[in-house]
């Protein structure tokens, strides 16, 4: 049965990370605008890709510092994101390790590390084409009030 039929409670846990994914992607105008594609989701991960564009390069002609942090950032909300509950960053720090040059395709990883309360650590490696790694992140999240994809008691028909 499709995850698109379902309510939040009647799904398994990486159903409901996928549904609560592309609920987020159809709200993430910037996402979408970048091309960034989402790989695979499950609870407490994230997989996206984005290809490098021309228009993503620096006066150094290598891709600016900003588009990959904004790449890893992406992977690390809808990992913090999977279980349904409205997450956002209280924190994040990145490392640049190697440049990356336009054409090449960059892959975000995001595991989730530790889920306390509501205060999550999620570690995210950046990787290029070749699997060489470009840029580790970090960062914390804070869940806020709300779900992504609103519960409604099953059978109870939609909200």
């Amino acid at each position: 049965m499709s995850t698109q039929s379902l309510y939040p409670a009647e799904m398994t846990p990486d159903e409901l990370a996928r549904a609560t994914a592309a609920a987020m992607y159809e709200n993430d105008a910037c996402s979408r605008a970048l091309g960034l594609e989402i790989v695979e989701v499950r609870a407490g991960y994230a997989r996206l890709r984005m290809p490098v564009r021309d228009d993503f390069l620096n006066g150094h002609q290598i891709c600016h510092g900003g588009l990959i942090f904004t790449l890893a950032d992406s992977s690390f909300a809808f990992a913090c994101n999977s279980r349904n509950l409205n997450t956002v960053a209280s924190g994040c720090s990145i490392e640049f390790l190697r440049p990356v040059h336009g054409g090449d395709v960059l892959t975000a990883e995001a595991v989730e590390q530790t889920l306390n309360g509501r205060t999550g650590i999620y570690d995210i490696r950046v990787t290029n084409r070749a699997g060489d790694t470009v840029a580790l992140f970090r960062g914390k999240s804070a869940q806020i009030k709300g779900n992504v994809i609103p519960h409604t008691p099953s059978g109870t028909g939609p909200e």
